[in-house]
């Protein structure tokens, strides 16, 4: 079990949450990442000493993209077509500063987007939308596709997961698109859009991408009522999305000139990083990896929405996401290929089944078998549960059936029937006790039910999910 033990450790660190208190997990290529939790980000920039108020910063640009031969950094690309309007402050120079003080977190962080950066750009351009708009994932996750936010915001776009499957982001065993680049890029440009339209300009369209849109809105209603001016910077915010803009101006800033923040960011060449290519409907995620003559981690990184080792689709083929120089290597191995495709079975456990057993059933380790399924040790199994257990050899994989999938998201659809969607608040309750009864995040709570504040009313009722 050397092999499968190596590649369930590879698979936790991409299904693994970020610890509540840090904002700082391993990825799996070993690094230290961050995915700038505002609370911890702003105690440690209140640490830093005032700085005065930057005015150096580079003018915008407003321009529409035209293809250029001679550009042949994307960093150039991006910067020469800045065409949302400069808002240097206060705000926006602690972020400048906070940046400046972590040369190695910029680095790691403009390194990771390179992968994903030529297709976020091309998806903005092609809507016309300003060129800034593909810098948002570094103010999100620091593009990282696997990042998980206390509020279970997911990949380099941070979706929740209610705002996910309202733009297609579907979430189950097998699949979270929002980890998928391609889908993510595609359902948050399409929101943006349509925060865009509902607003009028890009300020507040971020604003409510961070804050939610009933939060903006309502912002905007009680200043109109008050005689208030309702642009972003009279708005009373949160705290965080009155900082969201600003983020976003300082890495403008540092984008367009490092050397002025004590940075250095090596060039990207303007040209694609990966493509897709056609792979068969069910196959192991090492072997596809394999087949590609790319390292595990990079294939992972580049198909993060997939959360098991084993890689399937109930279609006749599935599209794989590969470096370009990697993609036509894949489909000549694929084609000589003469081993078995999957070493997995899908099992549904019998009633009152216990982990030591099914492990000892298929010759598994009790730990890789907990590892693999993301199963509680403390908790029993239901009948509804499905696991990946280890295929014995001369048996065949059952893996190319949806039968079990059926069965088994039938029986889950049933459980998910039976949960409440309302809370009548009663005495004692707190959001923090109803969220954690519901396995609901509190940010969640708010945003269904258009709260601006912890205070719940006994007798209200709350609702617990999000009418589509």
């Amino acid at each position: 079990m050397t092999s499968l033990f190596k590649y369930v450790l590879l698979f936790i660190c991409i299904s693994a949450s970020m610890m509540p208190s840090a904002c700082a997990e391993n990825n799996i290529l070993g690094e230290e990442i961050s995915i700038l939790d505002n609370d911890v980000l702003d105690q440690e920039i209140n640490k830093l000493n005032a700085f005065s108020l930057n005015s150096d910063a580079p003018p915008s640009k407003v321009q529409n993209y035209q293809p250029n031969k001679a550009e042949i950094n994307l960093w150039q690309r991006i910067y020469s077509r800045y065409e949302i309007k400069n808002e240097n402050n206060s705000r926006s120079k602690k972020y400048e500063d906070w940046y400046s003080a972590r040369p190695e977190y910029v680095e790691k962080m403009m390194d990771r987007s390179q992968k994903y950066l030529f297709y976020v750009v091309g998806e903005v351009e092609k809507r016309g939308m300003p060129s800034e708009i593909a810098l948002l994932p570094m103010i999100e996750s620091a593009y990282n596709p696997i990042a998980i936010s206390r509020s279970k915001a997911v990949g380099i776009w941070q979706f929740i997961p209610s705002t996910g499957r309202l733009y297609g982001l579907n979430q189950d065993w097998w699949h979270d698109k929002r980890r998928n680049v391609v889908e993510a890029t595609n359902a948050a440009l399409d929101y943006l859009q349509k925060l865009h339209t509902l607003f009028g300009s890009w300020d507040l369209a971020l604003a409510a991408y961070n804050a939610g849109e009933g939060t903006v809105g309502r912002a905007i209603a009680k200043n109109r009522a008050k005689g208030l001016p309702t642009d972003y910077a009279h708005l009373k915010l949160p705290g965080e999305t009155k900082d969201y803009v600003p983020k976003l101006q300082a890495i403008k800033n540092i984008v367009s000139n490092p050397s002025q923040y004590g940075l250095y960011i090596d060039s990207i060449p303007n040209k694609p990083y990966f493509t897709s290519v056609e792979a068969p409907a069910v196959i192991n995620a090492d072997l596809a990896a394999n087949l590609a003559e790319i390292s595990y981690d990079e294939f992972l990184l580049l198909n993060a929405e997939h959360r098991r080792p084993l890689i399937r689709t109930n279609d006749k083929t599935q599209r794989l996401i590969l470096p370009i120089n990697a993609a036509d290597t894949f489909v000549k191995n694929l084609s000589q290929n003469e081993k078995p495709l999957v070493s997995w079975n899908i099992y549904q456990p019998k009633h009152n089944e216990k982990i030591k057993a099914i492990a000892n059933k298929f010759d598994m380790q009790e730990s890789d078998l907990i590892k693999v399924n993301d199963l509680n040790p403390q908790k029993t199994i239901k009948t509804s549960t499905m696991m990946l257990v280890a295929k014995k050899e001369g048996t065949e994989s059952n893996t190319n059936q949806d039968i079990y999938e059926s069965k088994i998201q039938n029986d889950k659809h049933a459980e998910d029937s039976m949960k409440p969607t309302k809370h009548r608040v009663k005495s004692g309750d707190t959001l923090n006790k109803i969220a954690k009864k519901y396995d609901i995040h509190i940010d969640e709570i708010k945003d269904i039910n258009q709260m601006t504040s912890s205070d719940i009313q006994i007798g209200s009722i709350l609702q617990l999910q999000r009418n589509n």
